[in-house]
């Protein structure tokens, strides 16, 4: 599977953006998809998740209720909109996608995008 992640960018505080994840390869609807972000000087954190069959999302509870993660499997896709951004959520967003069942922990995931910059100004 390989991944690209696409759709950051500069916005002002309370702004959104949508995040996309395109994914190559026949076997995307058998994993579980994922969003980290790691912001300078900082360790890489979860963000949001959801499942093979998109049945099931999880959340960070800083982004809970702001941030929605979707997969459209027709496209091969996976999104991260994310609404009333707030400057703390500067960072390089990467997707993910694993077979787990830790959806929360990095190293639980087997593939990995490049990153996009996401840069929330004040």
């Amino acid at each position: 599977v390989q991944l690209q992640a696409s759709g950051g960018g500069l916005v002002q505080a309370g702004g959104s953006l949508r995040l996309s994840c395109a994914a190559s390869g026949r076997t995307f609807r058998s994993y579980h998809m994922g969003w980290f972000r790691q912001a300078p000087g900082k360790e890489r954190e979860f963000v949001a998740a959801i499942n093979w069959s998109g049945g099931s999302t999880y959340y960070a509870d800083s982004v809970k209720g702001r941030f929605t993660i979707s997969r459209d499997s027709a496209k091969n896709t996976v999104y991260l909109q994310m609404n009333s951004l707030k400057p703390e959520d500067t960072a390089v967003y990467y997707c993910a996608a694993g077979l787990g069942l830790r959806v929360g922990v990095w190293d639980e995931y087997n593939y990995w995008g490049q990153g996009t910059q996401v840069t929330v100004s004040s």
